[in-house]
């Protein structure tokens, strides 16, 4: 259901005027969407629950520069999104480049990408394509992340980080010619 800016407009002010009830009010409202795209990211209901909770705790802390120009959940999903991408980032999730199920799914989804011959790939090479990944600049890495190991849209992508849908486009077509330069095609049997 739709909410109404003003209405969490109400509600922050509220919770500045000192009203626990309405900040529980809004974590009730927007709990599911959070958990939900913190899960999307880090594939770890548990790991979920913490960058949620956490993007509510930051949320809570800096709810004076809400300026209410979107809606609350906007707002406190791209929170959630930052501290998702931060787990990511400091490695405290369970998806890492040992989860085969994960990794091969992204391997392939890479590979066709980057215009490589699909089929059984190398384990060094694989190792390879990963530090390669690892070492893309944060931006790129973050949507290189997000889409293929994470499987978001393009358009799920431009609103959770907050930039164009273009720029997201470019971020990705960015990070592959980098690692087709780096890596070249993948080694033949």
């Amino acid at each position: 259901m739709p909410t109404d800016h003003s209405d969490d407009r109400a509600l922050v002010d509220a919770i500045l005027g000192g009203d626990a009830d309405a900040f529980r009010h809004l974590v009730e409202r927007d709990s599911r969407l959070v958990i939900g795209v913190c899960a999307r990211i880090l594939r770890d209901p548990t790991e979920a629950e913490d960058a949620a909770q956490e993007a509510f705790i930051r949320a809570y802390q800096a709810l004076a520069t809400f300026r209410g120009e979107g809606s609350f959940s906007a707002w406190v999903t791209k929170i959630a999104v930052r501290q998702a991408m931060s787990r990511l980032a400091g490695g405290r999730q369970t998806w890492s480049l040992d989860d085969e199920e994960h990794r091969s799914a992204t391997i392939e989804t890479l590979s066709s990408e980057v215009d490589l011959e699909l089929g059984a790939m190398d384990t060094e090479w694989r190792r390879a394509l990963w530090e390669e990944v690892a070492e893309l600049p944060a931006a790129q890495r973050e949507v290189v992340a997000l889409r293929f190991a994470r499987d978001l849209s393009i358009e799920e992508i431009a609103s959770l980080t907050d930039v164009p849908i273009g720029t997201v486009k470019s971020r990705l077509n960015r990070a592959f010619a980098r690692l087709r330069s780096r890596l070249g095609s993948r080694p033949t049997e």
